[in-house]
């Protein structure tokens, strides 16, 4: 392991905005704050909105600072990725927002039920050959029943076809409400500022011409959640770029 990593892991284990609970922790001490985050991790009793899978934070951070009438918290297993939303957070001493370093799969050992308002899942692996483990197949939307607020939100920023079109066939399927779906965000006219937030991966898939889709739909609490079929839907045929650098990076 490097040493640039090393250092990394050190940061996170003294960031205040960062809370680790890999399975073995979590296993092993449980987490104290289930149903308690506003008041004990967060100030405020605001609304809470997760980010799934957030990587650097970039999200996160984004939607804290566009919106601090509500508390954020980004969720992610691999810390060195996470180090740099992290180190803004505590740089910039945001206060609604948070980091948990965690597998999504143990995600309601972590809040209560209806603890949680919304879900952004943004530019996640579509997992085209492993359907149990895509972020929007029913499994986990199951599993986001258990802290989600009746008919709470999910939001699902990807650069695949592939599962854009899977989670559009699915809410379809399921009739779940639609709030928002393009598979053209900033052609469509539609973006504003929260959706605009750009993602390290954004900016590598905006570099390459790709075009940006987004979706926004109510999960209700109850009812049985059928997945699409999905054979007929083409698979994604690029990779990510090998140490890309953003704009500005």
């Amino acid at each position: 392991m490097g040493k640039n990593k090393l250092k990394k892991f050190a940061d996170m284990a003294g960031f205040g905005c960062v809370y680790q609970y890999p399975r073995e922790v979590l296993l092993a001490e449980g987490f104290p704050h289930v149903g308690k985050w506003c008041g004990e991790i967060f100030a405020s009793e605001a609304p809470i909105v997760l980010e799934l899978g957030c990587g650097r934070g970039e999200y996160t951070v984004g939607l804290a600072e566009s919106e601090p009438q509500r508390n954020f918290a980004g969720v992610d297993i691999k810390g060195a990725r996470m180090w740099a939303g992290a180190m803004q957070v505590e740089e910039r001493n945001i206060p609604n927002a948070a980091f948990l370093r965690c597998e999504i799969e143990n995600i309601d050992k972590f809040f209560a039920p209806a603890e949680v308002s919304e879900l952004w899942i943004t530019f996640p692996d579509p997992q085209m050959k492993k359907t149990r483990k895509r972020l929007l197949s029913s499994r986990f939307l199951n599993l986001y029943r258990k802290i989600l607020k009746p008919d709470g939100i999910i939001n699902l920023k990807t650069d695949s076809p592939f599962l854009y079109e899977f989670t559009r066939r699915l809410v379809e399927l399921n009739r779940f409400e639609v709030l928002v779906s393009t598979d053209d965000l900033y052609g469509s006219g539609i973006a504003d500022p929260v959706s605009s937030i750009k993602t390290h991966y954004e900016q590598q898939w905006l570099s390459r011409g790709k075009k940006i889709k987004l979706i926004s739909f109510r999960l209700p609490a109850t009812g049985e959640i059928i997945d699409p079929q999905e054979e007929d839907i083409e698979r994604d045929d690029y990779r990510a770029i090998p140490h890309f650098q953003a704009p500005n990076a």
